[in-house]
């Protein structure tokens, strides 16, 4: 059955409390979402940059952009997503970091809290190494350091079972794209099922999170865009430039940490947050009991209390 057809950039543009911003930085646009905006105080609040992870947009942090108080709360559709520009190059570690400081900036700010998703946690553990006068801590959910989830993935058989099918699946040409938006992107669907939690699945918050999410990978040249972050990831391992990135993640992480993961994460196992640990030894890690790899979305509460207590000491 043909899928309907590809929809326009604008359907990232739901309404909510909340105002919806294009931002230029790094050389492109980037669509913004900023959480009760007040013109007269946001410049005096400290900036809070939310960033997604794979397959999604800024949508995945509605819970925070609501729930989250004293401070400027911003959620960011990374490069080649929803609706910021997708430009055919620039899915690297070092682009990205880039593209996040660039943003602190254009926001008008010196510094910012980056939180992060999957992804969107490597976003963040990159521009705190890469351009550390912009960051001024970062919390993560499910995304451990880069350098303990590779070494997790490739000495682990459990971790790397859970990560690399999907890694190496997508580094194919064409293909990946074509599955992952047909029959209006149910591949997208099946693929957060497979990592979420039961408790999140069963409730009406999931059906309409896989409704706008679908409909967002299916914007011309998303999907090829957020393959692209998963490609280099596996391509750069093999060349000059990934293995310096890989050296420039040893260095010391300086600033404040939260690591976040639910407790039934296929994905991201409790092996590569241990591993992030022995790194990071000052960062507060945090368990989310029953839920999956979505733990900011299945138990938000939670997550923002974390998070609210975490920005109040950074």
């Amino acid at each position: 059955m043909a899928g309907s057809p590809p929809p326009d950039p604008s359907v990232t543009r739901i309404a909510g409390p909340w105002r919806h911003m294009d931002v230029h930085a790094n050389g492109i646009r980037f669509h913004v979402v900023e959480a009760n905006p007040s013109d007269d105080a946001s410049g005096d609040q400290p900036l809070v940059i939310l960033l997604h992870g794979f397959g999604s947009f800024w949508w995945s942090w509605r819970h925070q952009l609501r729930g989250l108080r004293g401070a400027r709360v911003v959620a960011v559709d990374l490069r080649g997503y929803g609706g910021s520009d997708k430009p055919p190059r620039g899915y690297d570690g070092w682009t990205l970091a880039g593209d996040t400081a660039g943003l602190v900036r254009a926001l008008g700010h010196e510094t910012a809290t980056l939180v992060g998703h999957a992804d969107g946690g490597l976003v963040c553990w990159a521009t705190s190494v890469l351009h550390p006068r912009v960051v001024r801590s970062i919390a993560v959910v499910s995304s451990p350091h880069p350098v303990a989830l590779r070494a997790s993935a490739l000495t682990r058989r459990d971790q790397g079972m859970a990560l690399l099918p999907s890694l190496l699946r997508y580094q194919l040409p064409a293909w990946p794209e074509r599955s992952l938006t047909r029959d209006d992107a149910a591949e997208l669907e099946t693929l957060v099922r497979s990592r979420a939690g039961a408790n999140w699945q069963a409730c009406e918050d999931f059906s309409e999170s896989m409704a706008h999410l679908r409909q967002a990978i299916r914007i011309p040249s998303a999907a090829h865009s957020a393959l692209e972050y998963q490609r280099w990831a596996v391509r750069s391992q093999l060349r000059s430039e990934g293995r310096r990135f890989m050296r420039s993640m040893k260095r010391p992480v300086s600033v404040p940490v939260l690591h976040v993961r639910g407790d039934a994460d296929p994905y991201v196992l409790a092996d590569p947050v241990r591993r992030t640990q022995k790194l990071v030894p000052h960062g507060r890690y945090v368990s989310v009991a029953d839920a999956g790899h979505f733990a900011h979305e299945e138990n938000p509460n939670l997550v923002n209390e974390q998070l609210a207590r975490f920005l109040a000491g950074s």
